[in-house]
């Protein structure tokens, strides 16, 4: 039997961390549900010392998990940190704290300025504070890639023997070459006394694109946990991404001597949750779960499948839940076939959420010949993004062309069932429609970034916006917004981003 690797998900706390990408507690919940369908080893479900809301996730996912997955939460070797860990983590059934700090010499030096000796001291304190509340403690050598190897061997054999029961080693920044990364692990194995009893996690970043290769060369060290993310969402250029590392080692797992036990048929669901979620597009040609990844416009690509899939294709598409039969839906199409094909792409509808969606899909299908599941994902998400609105759509129209002055008419409801209605010119249609908007909502925001992309093909397709805000202290909000007309998505995208921002600050003041 090969050795089993564990899948430590750190999308709820390192994968937001990503400009942009931030998540509430129910949105964590969401993602949470779709890690325990994943079946996932351990779910990183926060840090929550950092804010009252990354706390309540990760009580909330605590409870959620049950026995299916470990619940961990992050702390720095700060005691406080510590506690506020356990307390969150107080009704997690197979609770886990991860606590640490840098080791190498530039941590050491410039950001916590402490001596090697201080080092090792504090990450003594930590393991063994934490082994008060919890067994099972984690310990980060944050950017182990990067420190002395007999440094390193020398902090770890130390919370080692303070009872640490994984040793995280990460490579924080992306710098290392597989080769030498997968020499450190073993460096460690051959090393350190008792290490054979604890477990040695890989966190590695894609600041040079190989984060899946420094992964996989620490698994053919000995590592047996990896750290990563869905889609490789993360810091900077991300994470470790799941997906494909989970496939490489089933796809060469006699080789590693290594498997996983995550159900991958749940991939592509799980990719198109968090990207809608987070508003954080996947690229076409990304590896497994890209739009591209099992396409074929080649003559002698599309020639060679046809005889046999496996002559350009390594990976059945069913196997990641990219290829399956589906139902044409089309304007004819009643309640029972929508619910059905919600239903199997994972979205539950009763009552009068159905009712709102199949009325929504209603209008779309009358204006296209085929609704695909993509566009259904954008009516679902479109209503979901309503129900915690502050102010709703009403109406916009818009006046533009040449030589006219673009003119936006705005009208909005909001959280009083008010509605409000503002007119303004602007330098096009889409700065006309913005200052109408701000007249109206009136909350000081910077518009940084506005992106359109058609949901499906088609010159009929759902246009999606996705636009980030940054507010005066510097945070980023995204908005999402989907229609047919490209100015009505705008307009709902931006509003989504400061119903967020709206939302965000008034959780900040309770």
């Amino acid at each position: 039997m090969t050795r089993k690797i564990d899948i430590f998900d750190t999308t709820l706390r390192d994968g937001e961390q990503s400009p942009g990408a931030s998540m509430n507690t129910e949105e964590k919940l969401v993602v949470a549900r779709q890690l325990l369908r994943l079946n996932v080893d351990v779910i990183e479900a926060g840090f929550p010392i950092s804010s009252p809301g990354d706390f309540e996730s990760v009580r909330r996912i605590a409870e959620l998990a049950g026995d299916q997955a470990v619940v961990c939460g992050l702390t720095r070797a700060v005691e406080k940190d510590i506690d506020s860990a356990a307390d969150a983590l107080k009704y997690a059934k197979r609770p886990r704290i991860h606590t640490g700090l840098g080791v190498s010499p530039s941590h050491l030096r410039d950001k916590l300025r402490i001596s090697e000796d201080e080092c090792v001291e504090r990450a003594v304190k930590c393991v063994k504070y934490a082994k008060k509340y919890v067994e099972d403690v984690q310990f980060y050598a944050e950017d182990a890639g990067r420190s002395d190897y007999n440094f390193l061997v020398r902090v770890i054999q130390a919370v080692v023997d303070a009872g640490a029961t994984v040793v995280n080693i990460p490579d924080t920044t992306g710098y290392s070459l597989p080769e030498e990364f997968g020499q450190r692990i073993k460096y460690l194995v051959e090393g350190v006394n008792g290490i054979e009893n604890v477990k040695i996690a890989v966190h590695c970043h894609n600041d040079l694109g190989m984060a899946t290769a420094l992964a996989m060369a620490g698994v053919k060290n000995g590592a047996s946990q990896i750290e990563c993310t869905i889609n490789g969402l993360g810091e900077r250029a991300g994470n470790t991404a799941m997906e494909e590392v989970v496939m490489a080692i089933k796809m060469h797992g006699d080789e590693l001597d290594a498997h996983t036990d995550v159900n991958t048929r749940e991939f592509c669901k799980a990719s198109r949750l968090v990207s809608s979620i987070t508003g954080m597009n996947v690229q076409a040609n990304k590896a497994i779960v890209g739009a591209n990844a099992f396409a074929h416009s080649s003559g002698i690509h599309q020639d060679g499948v046809l005889k046999k899939r496996d002559t350009y294709e390594i990976i059945d598409p069913a196997d990641v839940g990219a290829g399956t039969s589906q139902i044409v839906l089309t304007a004819r199409s009643g309640h029972a076939a929508l619910k059905h094909r919600l239903e199997e792409l994972g979205y539950e509808l009763e009552g009068e959420a159905l009712d709102q969606v199949y009325e929504a899909f209603l209008n779309l299908a009358d204006k296209k010949k085929e609704v695909y599941d993509e566009d259904l994902e954008s009516l679902v998400n479109e209503r979901d993004r309503n129900e915690s609105a502050l102010y709703t759509l009403e109406g916009v129209q818009i006046s533009c062309g040449f030589p006219l002055t673009p003119t936006a008419t705005v009208t909005l409801k909001n959280a009083a069932d008010q509605t409000v209605t503002a007119c303004e010119y602007g330098t096009g249609p889409i700065d006309a429609m913005c200052k109408a908007v701000n007249k109206i909502v009136q909350v000081d925001n910077d518009l940084t970034e506005f992106a359109v992309q058609s949901v499906t093909r088609g010159i009929d397709a759902l246009g999606e916006v996705t636009i980030r805000v940054t507010d005066p202290a510097g945070d980023i909000y995204t908005g999402r917004g989907a229609d047919g007309d490209i100015v009505v998505s705008s307009t709902k995208a931006y509003l989504n981003a400061l119903n967020r921002l709206l939302n965000d600050k008034q959780e900040k003041r309770g």
